[in-house]
């Protein structure tokens, strides 16, 4: 009977040691092993881009750190990468959280995971100081036959393709660099991106271009931005997403993101969840 009762026992110590191993993820195992977590994001200034070493700099970089600081955990490697590369890289291993200032998208929903937003920001174009050909939509470069520049991946792609735009009037480049190098040159009338890379390219141009209003835009190109997990690492994103309830908007996280660009106006309305982003962007 005694012996009976231990192997009971044992048997069901197994099990609960066997669920509860279950229950952790890919990124909660390497952690627990001692080994990094990886973040991956490009060059996307103020977003996310590499300083020194590849330092991690820009506010959605600095803004994942600070939540994963909260949680306890600093030991963090940065990976680099070209924009067009972060989901597939995430998917293949090459690191473990993208931290660089993604828009949730329905098409992104469907290959990652996203965090609850971290803030909410809009689209403009780049353009010719003077605006000479008064591009301020989509539908000014549909229905002026316009040429459009933008990066590889970038929402700017299927929001041009939604208002009309041809798929022969959108220029595709590897990112920041080549957009303004392209509007240099003149082989394009607009850039399209974020407003705040828009405005960092400006800044650049020497006064050769400038940004235009990006409420000129419909308010559905308007999106909020997350951070990226696999979908295996459930457990980790949910423990992120509680802390980062706690960090988001405070006067620590404030503090941190300021020089960056981003105010307490990108604070997103905590009303407004991934789930209802994921069905409606």
């Amino acid at each position: 009977m005694t012996r009976i009762l231990k192997t009971t026992i044992i048997a069901a110590t197994t099990i609960v040691g066997v669920a509860t191993s279950t229950l952790a993820g890919p990124l909660m195992d390497r952690i627990e092993s001692g080994e990094t977590i990886r973040i991956g994001f490009s060059n996307e200034v103020p977003w996310a881009y590499p300083g020194d070493n590849d330092a991690p700099l820009g506010f959605a970089n600095v803004h994942a750190l600070g939540v994963l600081k909260a949680m306890g955990y600093d030991n963090i490697e940065p990976v680099v990468t070209d924009w067009g590369g972060l989901i597939p890289g995430l998917k293949a291993n090459r690191f473990d959280i993208i931290t660089g200032g993604m828009y949730i998208l329905e098409a992104r929903c469907e290959n990652i995971d996203f965090s609850e937003p971290m803030g909410i920001f809009g689209d403009a174009f780049l353009v010719p100081a003077g605006n000479p050909k008064n591009i301020t939509s989509y539908a000014d470069l549909r229905d002026q036959g316009a040429t459009m520049v933008t990066g590889a991946g970038y929402n700017t792609i299927d929001a041009a393709k939604r208002e009309g735009v041809a798929a022969d009037q959108i220029l595709e480049v590897p990112g920041p660099t080549e957009v303004l190098a392209t509007m240099r040159v003149g082989r394009a009338d607009a850039g399209a991106m974020t407003f705040f890379t828009a405005q960092n390219l400006a800044a650049q141009s020497d006064g050769a271009l400038e940004v235009t209003d990006p409420n000129a835009l419909p308010e559905w190109t308007q999106n909020w931005v997350g951070i990226g997990f696999r979908p295996e690492d459930s457990d980790f994103l949910e423990a992120f997403n509680a802390a980062q309830a706690e960090y988001l908007g405070s006067e620590e996280m404030l503090a941190a993101v300021a020089p960056f660009e981003y105010t307490n106006l990108q604070v997103p309305d905590p009303s407004v969840t991934t789930e209802w982003i994921c069905q409606n962007r």
